[in-house]
């Protein structure tokens, strides 16, 4: 049991480094993002407990899905386009994904992946909340 937690760590490390370094060389600036994608991966892996083998197909088609929905999300910004097209875009590809997860995880894993993503962006929405709320509460104390 704790092998396979060992090699899900590794894989997951794997496939950080992996994505990290398939993306455009960037100057020696840091992606916003990278601390929360990093995060992310190490919810999924423990939330949907994959195997080394498993984690090993995951996470290419993963990181294809999250790059059209990125590619959606911004595409939508730039153009202005009214959200229900969003969303129906987003509902499209999380259909054509639910058959190419399932071609990888058993279902039960492809539907704990669809909740799990659900639940980081929750949780991701609270702590985002929770800490411009602070932050407020800093200025405004410092404006005292």
């Amino acid at each position: 049991m704790i092998m396979k937690h060992i090699f899900t760590i590794l894989a997951a490390f794997f496939v950080l480094t992996f994505s990290a370094n398939a993306q455009e060389e960037r100057k020696t600036q840091r992606e916003p993002g990278a601390k929360i994608e990093a995060l992310k991966i190490a919810f999924f892996t423990r939330k949907l407990d994959l195997s080394t083998e498993e984690a090993q197909k995951f996470w290419p088609v993963y990181n294809k899905y999250s790059a059209e929905l990125k590619k959606v999300r911004q595409d939508a910004r730039a153009n202005n386009s009214p959200e229900i097209e969003t969303e129906e875009k987003y509902l499209a590809i999380r259909k054509r994904y639910n058959v190419e997860f399932s071609k990888v995880l058993p279902t039960e894993k492809v539907n704990a992946f669809f909740k799990a993503e659900k639940e980081f962006g929750t949780i991701l929405q609270k702590e985002l909340m929770e800490r411009r709320q602070r932050r407020q509460e800093r200025n405004g104390a410092a404006s005292e």
